[in-house]
Order: C-alpha cells, then sequence, then structure tokens
C-alpha cells in the first residue's frame, strides 16, 4: 500500500495470483477443515473493519473511504501511491485499476494517461504523467464509476485472495485480516519479504488450524514472521500495526474481530464501537 517490499516486487505476480486463486486458493492443504464456523472477513460488517483497520495504519484516518482522490509520491521508489489501498504507478497496480476503469468507461480522464503508466511501470519516473495526473487522479474519483473500480480492483487482487487463503487455513476473521494486512504492505510472489514467503516463515513453527494446529499459537507465529519481514528495511520498521493493534487483538482471544475494538498505530489511538 504506502510500503512495499522492494521497488518493483510487491506487486510483482499479484494480477496473476489473484487470477489463480479466483479459482482455487493456493497452498491448500488436502486436509482442510471444511468450513470456518464464524463469519469470515467477508462478512460486509467484518469487511468494514477491516477497511478501518487498515486506513487507520495507512491513513491515520477511520475513514477510507475519503481515500479515493488521495495521491503523492511519498519519496519510496514507487511513484505516485493513490487511492483506497495506495495503488503506485511504479508497481502495476495503478496501470491495472486504470485499464479495468476505461475498460469500462472509454475515454474516461486518465485514459489519456495508460501510455504514460505503461512506460513508468517499475520505476519512480513521473514521466509523462506530471503535471495534469495527480489533478485528474482526483477529478476521477468523484466519479462513482472510479469508486467502484478501486473498490474491485482491491478486493481482486488484495482482499479476496487473502480471505480465501485464510480460510483454506482455517482461520477466524482476525487471521484473515492478519493476511490481509500483509498482502497489502508486501504484496506476493517471489520475494523473500512477500505475504506468501512470511506465511512460508510462519508455517516452520506453527500448524494452522486446518492442519491441526492451534489457531492462537499459528497466528503468533504468522505476526512473528510479519514483523521480522518489516524489521528489514527502513520503511517497515515501525511495526505498531501488528505490535499494537493485531496482537492486542490476538491477546484478547479476539479471534472473531468483533467490537469493541481498540488499538493503536504509531502512537495514535483509534476505536471501532
Amino acid at each position: 500500500m504506502r510500503h512495499p517490499s522492494t521497488p518493483a516486487a510487491r506487486r510483482t505476480v499479484l494480477a496473476l495470483f489473484g487470477a489463480t486463486l479466483a479459482a482455487a486458493p493456493f497452498l491448500k492443504p488436502s486436509h482442510a477443515r471444511a468450513s470456518v464456523r464464524a463469519a469470515g472477513l467477508d462478512d460486509p460488517a467484518k469487511k468494514e473493519i477491516a477497511m478501518r483497520l487498515v486506513s487507520s495504519a495507512e491513513n491515520s484516518s477511520l475513514d477510507w473511504k475519503a481515500q479515493y482522490p488521495y495521491i503523492e509520491d511519498i519519496g519510496d521508489g514507487r511513484g505516485f501511491t493513490a487511492g483506497i489501498i495506495g495503488f503506485c504507478s511504479g508497481t502495476g497496480d495503478m496501470l491495472d485499476l486504470v485499464e479495468l476503469y476505461t475498460d469500462r468507461e472509454p475515454g474516461n480522464v486518465l485514459a489519456k494517461y495508460l501510455p504514460a503508466l505503461r512506460r513508468v511501470d517499475g520505476s519512480d519516473s513521473h514521466d509523462g504523467l506530471d503535471p495534469g495526473f495527480p489533478g485528474d487522479w482526483r477529478r476521477a474519483a468523484r466519479d462513482a464509476g472510479f469508486r467502484r473500480a478501486q473498490d474491485d480492483e482491491r478486493d481482486r487482487v488484495y482482499f479476496g485472495p487473502a480471505v480465501r487463503q485464510g480460510k483454506a487455513d482455517g482461520l477466524r476473521a482476525l487471521g484473515q485480516f492478519a493476511y490481509y494486512d500483509a498482502i497489502v504492505m508486501h504484496g506476493d510472489g517471489t520475494d523473500p519479504l512477500s505475504f506468501r514467503s512470511i506465511r512460508r516463515r510462519a508455517l516452520r513453527t506453527a500448524n494452522p488450524p486446518a492442519w491441526g494446529g492451534d489457531e492462537v499459537t499459528y497466528l503468533d507465529a504468522f505476526l512473528d514472521a510479519r514483523v521480522w519481514a518489516m524489521k528489514q528495511e527502513e520503511a517497515h520498521s515501525d511495526t505498531s500495526r501488528v505490535d499494537t493493534a493485531q496482537r492486542v487483538f490476538l491477546r484478547e482471544r479476539n479471534l472473531d474481530l468483533d467490537p469493541p475494538l481498540d488499538w493503536k498505530v504509531y502512537g495514535d489511538s483509534y476505536h471501532i464501537g
């Protein structure tokens, strides 16, 4: 979202990953339990909580819907970062988003930037995007169709895959959220700091419920692996989104992510009643 793990690796294969998971979750154990009994993170109320939790870490606000017009270059080597999930001009997902929007609404205000977005993919360049792209992004965000496209790409590439893998591992809403937050920040693929690699690291020390393990023990191992990955680079070195948020819920054994929820990120306090 705001702090990918390497300049181009964060979303190296996310489009393929999301498409594959639409058919079947990756690494699904053959002996997985049939279902997760409690409401999953894709329950509308739980999903709203997830969006607000991520926004508290990424935008210092619970108002995630106010982020559709957001755009800036935060100097992390990924070019422009924008929208509700931090689509980046240098990592491919912004290009995918604008292509989707243009497929649905040809001639939209962002369509003329597609050649430039293709050129700058994989870099921090603004070539062909300055000076008009940020203003046009904000104008596009007034269009319900563009907001819907942002929602759909978030779900296709990040939320859906995380929830499906969480359910395949037998995790309830908190564990599914831990996966979602990890894939938002780290992406997936072959990068050793990616979500897939974080999950593999956790599996070295604990089994998820679908493999006969204890859910709390496994989530502790996953969060340990996540913190390790975050600390490998300066952009992720503040691990409060895990330490004073997800671990708080885990210590409380709030595995269904039921409100009320109280947590801190970067020292700021938040509450969902």
